[in-house]
């Protein structure tokens, strides 16, 4: 044989045996992952230590990297979160999610102050909707980055692309307009509201705050204006969507103390509104958290004739 039909039969024999040894990590690696898979909601520690040993298996698999980002996710290690999908984007720039995920995770970081600033953010929003148009979520989180940064006009513009691209989410009109009326432009607001209306469902308890939010909203577009009657009645409307919870807690003071200050005080449905705030957030760990609330709530119940007993 000659040398170089030597070399060449050598090294495509090296080459199969290389060859069949990485096939053999991949497929090894995609069987760790599974492993990771059926554990990770019930054993986030150990899917995250399945997930490790399948991309040391099998570096290239930008999957199994989402995958272990994700895990790294549900325990709001956003560093990790953050640069572990800077590979799979690498890999795979295509996808639009890696690009949200690794934006997200830096905004969080942001927010920590474990990051310089939130304009880092920045980049991944851009390139997730470069990659996915109709990404409405990214969108709004863009809008994040350009408020959080002092960027009102920008972040406006992304806020509206975000309902633009999915209408039916009540929760960006509702960041939509709170900027709007922060900007002082409550006719804006108004329109942005009354669209979001079309779109209730009461019954969408997923949409619930979204759904709260747009009354509360509305209802100071029109304290602003002066309507009361229109203030209350979205008040009301407030009422009857607030889920449990803090909403459920603020619109007591906020319907209550309404009521006390009309031309026309409605003083027995006032002080029912305000003692049930009153013992809802004016007793224990709550009371610092809404400690203006609280006495004003006091001085309104003395004004009206009442008392909070």
């Amino acid at each position: 044989m000659k040398l170089g039909a030597f070399v060449l039969a050598a090294v495509a024999v090296t080459g199969g045996v290389l060859g069949q040894g990485c096939s053999r990590n991949r497929q090894e690696a995609v069987l760790m992952a599974t492993k990771g898979d059926q554990e990770v909601k019930v054993n986030v520690d150990g899917a995250i230590n399945d997930y490790e040993q399948a991309t040391r298996l099998d570096p290239t698999n930008h999957r199994i990297l989402f995958k272990l980002a994700m895990a790294y996710r549900k325990k709001e290690d956003w560093d990790k979160v953050a640069s572990t999908l800077a590979r799979a984007a690498s890999l795979a720039p295509q996808y639009a999610n890696y690009w949200f995920e690794r934006g997200y995770a830096i905004e969080m970081q942001a927010r920590k102050k474990v990051v310089a600033s939130f304009e880092e953010a920045r980049e991944p929003f851009q390139k997730c909707v470069e990659h996915d148009s109709n990404y409405a979520e990214c969108y709004e989180e863009l809008g994040n980055v350009f408020l959080y940064t002092d960027d009102e006009p920008n972040a406006l513009q992304n806020y509206t692309k975000a309902v633009e691209h999915d209408p039916s989410n009540l929760s960006y009109y509702n960041v939509l307009a709170d900027l709007y009326i922060r900007l002082g432009y409550m006719t804006q607001a108004e329109q942005v509201l009354k669209e979001a209306k079309s779109f209730l469902k009461p019954s969408d308890k997923s949409q619930a705050k979204a759904n709260f939010g747009v009354h509360m909203l509305l209802a100071q577009v029109y304290q602003d204006r002066g309507s009361q009657a229109e203030q209350v009645a979205e008040l009301e409307a407030a009422k009857a969507a607030a889920p449990e919870g803090a909403e459920a807690i603020q619109i007591l003071f906020a319907l209550g103390s309404t009521y006390a200050l009309l031309p026309q005080p409605r003083s027995a449905e006032a002080i029912q509104m305000l003692r049930g705030f009153n013992a809802r957030a004016c007793k224990g760990a709550k009371a610092q958290t809404y400690r203006t609330e609280c006495e004003t709530t006091q001085t309104l119940v003395a004004k009206l004739g009442g008392t909070l007993q």
